[in-house]
């Protein structure tokens, strides 16, 4: 994506189904959860780079002995930092004692990360420093082992006040107005009146220490579930563990964040994209599932599982952006949906370059948008069958004109690379946007100056700002008489607030486009109504009821805003034409049709928050506030 944004982030959950000496004694190894942890995260690394952490859990260790561990890093790469430190531990522990290096209660008993249940999390942070201490998992501590919590997520709430006053109506004095914070301490509280509840119910019968066994078997973590979570507004996939080795997986009811899941007879692994599991066990992918929303799965102590409904679930709209290009392309489905969303931008393509083909080359940038460009091509080539099958039908070709048009192919070049050795140490303004530029390096020679068009296939146009700084710069220096830049996403013009890294309307390229159309129609009346409509909703508590600022999009069609958009990001001293083309939202669908999540590009958002944010977002804009509207 020329223009990189972010997204929070990665899960995963590992849990043993049998005695640590099973693995210990089949895989010759006290790290194999440690080891399949560690590739889960790793192939999940496109979705948080910003710090990591893992937490580990063992059942049943006697009293006085840590059954918790948890490692946390914001180092450059946290992953490899975390598993190293896990491998030190290990090593040092069992320095002078080899013999007990197969011997799982020893083990158990002596050295962290030894345990049965294991949680990953990977980050990408959308606001708070990036600190270790807002690295997840967060733990929640208590000695008794059934109240302690560790939770991990791929999460955004946008009614986070609304959750704090809530905790403070429960009696909590939260040390955060954050989710995270909010999220983890509403669980903990009513993980905290479930175990009083079981407590109440056998204090009379069981005495302790073995009345914590009975509460242990007897947590409903279902209800906890349904306690907590039932008003929460936003996308979440929650991972937890309880101090006694139960566990959850808890999806939000609109399925807007990922979740899948495998079993077998030795493990339940639960992560945020299915090729990490694939890759980690082996697995099938007709034998990955998918967390359905408004479900939690549920392991208990014992490793036995069921995916059972916490709150009602919502129309399914899971983010469409994770088809487009959050996630790996090494799922089958999402290659399929990438190629396809390119391909369907072909019409668009051909009259935008008026079907000259002969004098066209293809190109993408960046990497993730690869897969988009294939499809794109392929759809080229039925083009051109369909073509050739006209030509000889229509008429007799003499020999030469038809060897050449059995024989013509799109021109496919690699014309941007991207140097990823090279970094910009200029501070000063006037220098730095020339330095960026060379971060990418480009293929001379192979454009016919003046006559040749450019396409080239992004994944996403966010803030355009790339495109005008060095990528048209760029593509101009070889000489191109025309450049179209292609978007395999459509326009987006409305912040996201569930989980990426997109919330000020004034970064969005679309956004302004709207903008300099209202003006120059004489239109800036709607800006001021939206304006009025906005405030005037949020001083009433009904803002969440309608999205406002669809009006300032309105008097326009999909392709007015990106011929506004072509014109933002043309450099004045550009010597090429410059089009930009972006998919359609229907097109979207028509690739990604189980993944309807369009709120974005489309501003119909799933929850009643999103719209108090988005108008909240355009109040923040008029004012000029630059912050987050959630």
């Amino acid at each position: 994506m020329s223009d990189a944004i972010k997204h929070e982030c990665g899960i995963a959950l590992i849990r043993l189904r049998k005695p640590y000496q099973y693995y210990i004694d089949k895989y010759g190894t006290a790290l194999y959860g440690a080891n399949k942890l560690y590739l889960l995260m790793e192939k999940q690394v496109n979705r948080g780079q910003d710090g990591a952490g893992i937490a580990n859990i063992k059942i049943d260790v006697p009293p006085g002995h840590r059954y918790i561990s948890r490692y946390r890093s914001v180092d450059q790469r946290p992953v490899t930092d975390i598993f190293e430190k896990v491998n030190k531990k290990f090593r040092k522990a069992l320095k002078g004692n080899r013999e007990k290096a197969k011997d799982a209660k020893w083990l158990q008993e002596n050295i962290a990360f030894t345990g049965e249940v294991w949680m990953g999390h990977l980050r990408y942070g959308t606001h708070g420093a990036n600190e270790i201490e807002n690295c997840h998992p967060m733990l929640r501590q208590s000695n008794w082992r059934s109240r302690n919590l560790v939770m991990a997520g791929n999460f955004n709430m946008t009614n986070v006040e609304t959750l704090f006053d809530k905790l403070v109506s429960l009696g909590q004095h939260p040390k955060d107005k954050v989710d995270t914070v909010t999220v983890m301490e509403k669980i903990g509280h009513f993980l905290d009146e479930e175990n009083q509840r079981v407590f109440d119910r056998f204090k009379g019968i069981y005495e302790n220490p073995d009345l914590s066994d009975i509460i242990e078997d007897n947590l409903d973590l279902q209800r906890v579930l349904h306690r907590s979570c039932r008003d929460f507004d936003g996308g979440y996939a929650m991972v937890g563990m309880t101090g006694f080795g139960a566990a959850f997986v808890a999806r939000d009811p609109a399925g807007i964040r990922p979740a899948y899941y495998y079993a077998d007879d030795e493990v339940v692994v639960v992560a945020s994209e299915k090729p990490a599991i694939k890759t980690a066990f082996n697995a099938e992918y007709s034998e990955i599932k998918e967390v359905q929303p408004g479900h939690a799965l549920i392991i208990d102590k014992y490793g036995e599982y069921n995916e059972l409904q916490f709150v009602k679930p919502i129309e399914k709209r899971s983010c469409s952006f994770e088809r487009i290009y959050f996630s790996r392309a090494t799922d089958p489905d999402i290659y399929n949906e990438r190629k396809t969303l390119g391909k369907l931008l072909v019409p668009q393509i051909l009259k935008e370059i008026d079907y000259d083909l002969e004098n066209t080359v293809f190109s993408y940038i960046p990497n993730t948008a690869e897969t988009a460009f294939f499809g794109m091509v392929e759809g080229l080539e039925e083009y051109l069958y369909k073509q050739r099958k006209k030509a000889i039908m229509e008429g007799i070709l003499f020999e030469e004109e038809l060897d050449r048009v059995l024989s013509f192919r799109p021109r496919v070049e690699k014309l941007v690379s991207k140097d990823v050795k090279m970094r910009t140490f200029i501070a000063e303004d006037s220098q730095r946007d020339d330095m960026v530029s060379h971060v990418y390096d480009t293929t001379f020679e192979v454009i016919k100056k003046g006559r040749d068009n450019v396409v080239v296939v992004d994944d996403s146009i966010v803030r355009g700002t790339t495109l005008e700084k060095s990528i048209l710069r760029m593509l101009d220096r070889l000489g191109p008489k025309k450049i179209i830049i292609v978007s395999s996403a459509p326009q987006i013009r409305f912040p996201d607030c569930y989980g990426i890294d997109m919330s000020k309307f004034k970064e969005f390229v679309g956004f302004r486009a709207a903008l300099e159309l209202l003006r120059e129609r004489g239109q800036d009346y709607i800006v001021d109504e939206v304006y009025a409509q906005s405030v005037a909703a949020i001083e009433s508590g009904n803002s969440s009821q309608q999205n406002y600022v669809k009006a300032i999009f309105e008097p326009f069609t999909h392709e007015e805003l990106s011929r506004k958009v072509a014109q933002i990001v043309t450099p004045a001293d550009l010597n090429a034409e410059v089009a930009v083309v972006y998919q359609t939202v229907e097109n979207l669908h028509r690739a990604c049709p189980n993944h309807s999540g369009d709120w974005y590009f489309t501003g119909d958002y799933p929850t009643p928050g999103g719209n108090n944010v988005v108008n909240k977002a355009f109040v923040n804009f008029m004012e000029g506030r630059l912050v987050r509207a959630y």
